[in-house]
Order: C-alpha cells, then sequence, then structure tokens
C-alpha cells in the first residue's frame, strides 16, 4: 500500500484489478522471499548425500525448481550438478507466476554485497570450488557465469491455475508451499505428483 500510495487495502485491490504494471510489481513482492543462493545448507548436503546417487542412475535427468523466485536456488543446483559432473545430462525448469521474477532470475544478477553470505552457505552446502568461480562482478553487482544458464529454461508458470508440463527426477517447492492456504496446497500436491516419475524426489523448505 505504500509502494503504490493508496490509503486502503480496497483501493490497493482496486489498483491491482485495473493496472497491470500494478497487479506485476505486486506479485514480484510476493514472490521475492529474500533468498540466497545455498540457502539453508543442509539441504544440499543431503542432495548431494541421498539424491545425486539416485540421479546418477537415469541417462537424463529432469528438475523443476517450482516458484523459483529471482532464481538463486535455481543457480545453486546448476552449480552442484555441475560439480558433480551430471550437469551436462540434465536440465533444470525454473518457474515463478511473476513475469519480472522470471526476467531476472533469467539476468543472474545479484548485489555484489550479498558475496560474503553467499559464500558462506556455498562453503556450509559442501561447495568444491571457490564459489567465486561462478560469477563475475561489475557495477557493484555479481553475475553469474553464463555457462551455468546453458540447461536451464525460465518460464512463467502459475501453481494454482496451470498443470503439469512434464516428467521430473526432481520437483524443488521450497518457499512456495508453506505461504498457501490448505486447499490450494492440496491443488499443488496433486501437480506435482503428476509432475514427478516413480520414486522421483520432491525438495521442500523448512515450515
Amino acid at each position: 500500500m505504500q509502494q503504490e500510495e493508496v490509503p486502503t487495502v480496497s483501493a490497493l485491490q482496486e489498483k491491482v484489478l485495473h493496472e497491470a504494471e500494478c497487479l506485476e510489481r505486486l506479485l514480484l513482492a510476493l514472490v521475492s522471499n529474500g533468498n540466497s543462493p545455498f540457502n539453508e545448507p543442509d539441504f544440499y548436503t543431503t542432495f548431494r548425500a541421498k539424491v545425486l546417487p539416485l540421479l546418477r542412475t537415469y541417462p537424463f535427468v529432469r528438475i523443476w525448481h517450482a516458484g523459483c523466485s529471482t532464481g538463486e536456488e535455481v543457480y545453486a543446483t546448476a552449480i552442484v550438478l555441475e560439480e558433480e559432473g551430471l550437469y551436462q545430462r540434465s536440465r533444470i525448469y525454473a518457474t515463478e507466476i511473476s513475469r519480472e521474477a522470471v526476467k531476472r532470475a533469467r539476468a543472474g544478477v545479484f548485489p555484489l554485497a550479498a558475496v560474503p553470505q553467499y559464500t558462506s552457505n556455498y562453503l556450509r552446502a559442501g561447495g568444491r570450488r571457490y564459489f567465486s568461480d561462478y560469477f563475475a562482478t561489475h557495477g557493484g553487482q555479481l553475475a553469474f557465469d553464463p555457462a551455468l544458464k546453458r540447461n536451464i529454461i525460465f518460464s512463467e508458470h502459475n501453481l494454482a491455475t496451470d498443470g503439469s508440463f512434464n516428467e521430473f527426477q526432481v520437483v524443488v517447492c521450497r518457499n512456495v508451499l508453506p505461504s498457501f492456504k490448505p486447499e490450494l496446497q492440496e491443488r499443488v500436491h496433486e501437480l506435482i505428483y503428476e509432475s514427478l516419475v516413480k520414486f522421483g524426489v520432491l525438495g521442500i523448505g523448512t515450515w
């Protein structure tokens, strides 16, 4: 309401309903969760130890980041797959409801001031190189290596209304489900179930 300079929730609703740009700004605010690459490092150490041995049994690996926000975790997954020698036969689908969030995720540009936090998370997540190997810096920002994007498809997708679009060995949905009401959670659970191969893996965050 402060950002849109409106005095009431009903006024915000009216603006969202009639101004597409306002709706997009609202969606971006809702999905931008302040996440960082390798957030919750234990998730990635477990992924390396428990999930990667399973993925090695497949000739080709498909991973869906459902609700990818602005892409931080997507690049973390790409880095893990690269370090484990699986990225060349993997495809990551990164989706979000917000067009602007997808645009930012595709760009892969983040604040340079966050590098110490990113580096700490990377090392705690079992990183095997220097985190600086994966990005370049310019203009006070870090830009992930374009090579990390070679097997990533960024696109818009609405978990509340859109259907399944592929079969995946892994679905990562770590920051979205806790914010949904039970009815929508059930709908998303069904969507994920339809999207996972038999014995596929669902990655969720801490509730």
